[in-house]
């Protein structure tokens, strides 16, 4: 059926504007829309609506300079303004009044550009949590459609269309509605020209299964590299951040570590480089409290990662279900009839798609089973029921669940049949990674530092993990000057990412001493946020045995180059003789007295589940036994303890339901030993 009528829709954000809309994650502060009859070409309604962020109440100074100057907002105005959803709500009661009270769909959405949609109201309205009407996820581009109809390639705003058809702009409306009346213009002179709205543009709502081959090529203009995703993320989580984007069927790679263990990265394969290009603009936008770093990567990085050989896999997953669930911690001698009856009982039965054939059990190169297996359902509403059996027992094991994916599937089958031999201390061996890892801030090479007992250092912890050297000479103010020459030692953990701490060096006791007394618990303002930081005094041999856990072995530090440091901090001469930073001979494999690196990390590997947060209902027993408090060379604790748990699972437990909880007014961090 023809289109009768156009919707022109039209957003502002409380920041960036242009080709930058919707990059810097701002909110929505003022839409505007417009009805175009096409049969009668004329316009029928024109409406404007403030939006009221969520973060107006937190942010006083919310509102870019653009939206200030350009568009005459200011904070007060937009504080009366009306929530995005309910804004929505009065553009769709009026579409299903007006024009479709007959349900025919004669009408289209149009925006200028992709970027109002894609960039900005389908991520928006995914962290509010509420629903687009279904004609959102599909509108047309006004600059596309104009370039392909005129035949012209010079076309970069609605005012070179003007411009290019010789119409006058209206001059006499503000700003917002004078776009969408110049937009108005400019659909009604295409019509009158002969356009017609034919082949729209389309956002996916969900992302869809796919399968990808070892030999599949794929354009390395369409990868980006997700990284530091929550470990209970599932590729649906990562569509959902992605939001407004197409990704391929399949799309979404989940990267395993050489145990098979979800680190935290993830390879997404959109449908083309305009989608791969506005996915590079939400790099440290969020999931939750945590901001995501995106990445271009290469079409083999996809490969090496979704693609899979294994024919048992390749004949599973060819089944088609729609949803993968992964079982973890089976019996070894469990078999498809037992996770049958696993699924088919209790009070929320459901049914495994075709059966016994679509149970997929993880063994590893000898035959022997891993306790893992990957089950195949046919709707979102058998694999929910499905899920709610997280923890229930076979036999006397307790099973857990989550969604999986194609290619986690792939991966997890392969790197089975190494795992029993990577694992095995007397024949370790490095594992490769399966993408390369992304280039980090220049470092030395991994060097010791010399052991000492005076006290001419200063710990910084809580650090933003944005912070770099220059931060923290800032934060340091005059004591600054008393830093040696490349004293400053940023701590990373192992996948070479920011832990939050620092070492630094100083010229003497004294000035240590003033830096942690003056600096301890004062804020480090970064950006909007501001962070409290602790500084603590200590010596090296102090460094060594906090970051050995009370060991007293040196262990390696990574540090930044001299070249990190600006004048005049670089300069200062170094009086010591030895080297601050001798070099070391590189790691040897690991035996079985091997102390692991000196990196911290920030999360609980492996997690109790990638996809539940579990709520622990009683408290983890423990007994003084249990507990041993690290203390420095001279006896006096040094702030921290090692505990041990009777299992691994309630290891996993304390740290997910205890971690930076406090103990008087100081928060403990916990960190798996």
């Amino acid at each position: 059926m023809a289109v009768r009528y156009a919707v022109v829709v039209y957003v502002v954000t409380a920041g960036l504007h242009g080709e930058n809309l919707g990059a810097d994650e701002q909110e929505v502060v003022l839409f505007s829309w417009l009805v175009v009859d096409l049969v009668n070409t004329k316009v029928v309604v024109v409406q404007q609506h403030l939006v009221k962020p969520r973060s107006l109440d937190v942010n006083e100074n919310l509102l870019s300079d653009t939206c200030r100057s350009v568009f005459q907002l200011t904070e007060e105005a937009v504080k009366n303004g009306q929530a995005l959803e309910n804004v929505i709500e009065e553009l769709d009661q009026f579409v299903k009044a007006k024009l479709d009270n007959d349900g025919s769909r004669n009408f289209c959405l149009v925006t200028d550009s992709q970027l109002h949609l894609r960039q900005v109201l389908h991520p928006e309205a995914t962290k509010k949590n509420f629903s687009l009407p279904d004609y959102f996820c599909s509108f047309f581009d006004l600059r596309k459609e104009f370039r392909m109809f005129y035949h012209t390639d010079e076309i970069l705003s609605i005012q070179d269309m003007l411009n290019y058809l010789a119409i006058e702009a209206n001059e006499s409306a503000e700003a917002t509605n004078r776009h969408v009346q110049d937009m108005a213009k400019v659909i009604i002179r295409m019509i009158t020209d002969g356009y017609k709205f034919e082949n729209p543009d389309t956002i996916n709502e969900r992302l869809e299964a796919g399968i990808c081959s070892k030999n599949e090529v794929v354009d390395s203009n369409t990868v980006v590299r997700a990284r530091g995703l929550p470990w209970q993320s599932s590729d649906q989580d990562i569509a959902r951040f992605f939001r407004g984007l197409n990704i391929v069927k399949g799309g979404v790679a989940l990267c395993l570590s050489p145990q098979g263990r979800r680190n935290g990265e993830a390879l997404v394969r959109f449908v083309n480089q305009e989608h791969r290009d506005m996915a590079l603009k939400r790099h440290k936008h969020h999931i939750g409290q945590r901001y995501i770093e995106v990445y271009r990567a290469t079409g083999e990085d996809f490969v090496n990662v979704a693609g899979g050989s294994n024919n048992e896999a390749q004949t599973f997953l060819s089944r088609g279900g729609q949803v993968i669930v992964r079982m973890r911690g089976l019996p070894y001698d469990c078999t498809a009839k037992q996770v049958l009856e696993f699924f088919g009982s209790g009070d929320s039965p459901c049914q495994i798609l075709d059966g016994e054939e679509g149970v997929l059990f993880v063994r590893k190169a000898d035959g022997r089973a891993t306790g893992d297996a990957f089950v195949l359902f046919e709707s979102e509403d058998m694999a929910a029921r499905a899920l709610q059996k997280h923890r229930e027992l076979i036999g006397s094991r307790y099973i857990e669940l989550f969604r999986s994916t194609t290619a986690e599937v792939q991966q997890v089958t392969s790197l089975s049949k190494v795992l029993n031999r990577s694992m095995d201390p007397r024949t370790y061996e490095q594992q490769q990674p399966l993408i390369a890892n992304i280039p980090q801030v220049p470092l030395l090479p991994q060097q010791l530092l010399p052991s000492g007992s005076r006290k001419d250092c200063i710990r910084l912890r809580g650090l933003p993990y944005e912070a770099q050297v220059e931060h923290i000479l800032e934060f340091l103010g005059d004591h600054s000057k008393n830093i040696v020459f490349q004293g400053v030692h940023m701590v990373y953990n192992a996948q070479g990412q920011p832990s939050g701490e620092a070492f630094i060096q100083m010229d003497s006791e004294q000035s240590a001493y003033l830096a942690a007394q003056q600096r301890h618990h004062r804020y480090m303002v970064f950006g909007k946020k501001q962070r409290y930081i602790e500084v603590f005094q200590c010596s090296v041999d102090d460094m060594n045995l906090v970051l050995t856990g009370g060991i007293p072995v040196q262990r390696q530090l990574i540090s930044p180059g001299g070249t990190m440091l600006p004048p005049p901090y670089g300069v200062y001469p170094y009086v010591q003789t030895t080297p601050v930073l001798p070099t070391v001979a590189p790691l040897t494999p690991r035996v079985p007295t091997y102390y692991p690196q000196i990196f911290y990390w920030p999360y609980p590997s492996p997690p109790v589940s990638p996809t539940t947060y579990y709520s622990h209902t009683g408290p983890t027993m423990l007994t003084s036994e249990c507990i041993q408090l690290q203390r420095n060379g001279d006896g006096r604790p040094n702030g921290e303890a090692l505990v041990t748990f009777s299992s691994r699972a309630e290891a996993e437990r304390a740290i997910q339901e205890k971690n930076r909880q406090n103990i008087g007014n100081r928060y403990i961090e916990l960190f798996m030993a």
